[in-house]
C-alpha cells in the first residue's frame, strides 16, 4: 500500500477503534468521541486555551444532531486540523526559507 493508502486505513482503524467501545461500531458516543480527541490528538488539546474545547468540537461535529458522530463527521475534524496544520508547515518553511 502507498503512505497515502496507509493513511487513509489508519483514519477508518481508528475511528471504528473508538466507535466499537460501546458495541455500535459505527457511530462514535458523546465519551467515545472525548476518549478518541483525548487520546489520539493530545498535542492539539495542550494547544488549547479552552477547557470546554471537547465539548464544542463534539457539538460542531455533530451535524445532523443525534448525539453520535458518524464517519463522515468525524473526517471533518480531521480535514479542518490537516488544513490548519499545513498553514503552520507553510509558514514554518516560509521562514526556515528565508534564513
Amino acid at each position: 500500500m502507498t503512505e497515502l493508502e496507509n493513511c487513509m486505513e489508519s483514519l477508518i482503524t481508528i475511528f471504528h477503534r473508538y466507535a466499537d467501545e460501546d458495541g455500535d461500531g459505527q457511530t462514535l458516543s458523546k465519551k467515545e468521541l472525548s476518549k478518541l480527541i483525548e487520546t489520539e490528538l493530545p498535542t492539539f488539546l495542550k494547544a488549547q486555551n479552552n477547557p470546554k474545547v471537547v465539548d464544542e468540537i463534539r457539538n460542531d461535529l455533530d451535524l445532523n444532531g443525534d448525539s453520535k458522530v458518524e464517519f463522515q463527521e468525524f473526517l471533518s475534524l480531521v480535514v479542518g486540523l490537516s488544513i490548519a496544520c499545513e498553514k503552520c508547515f507553510v509558514l514554518h518553511s516560509q521562514k526556515k526559507g528565508k534564513k
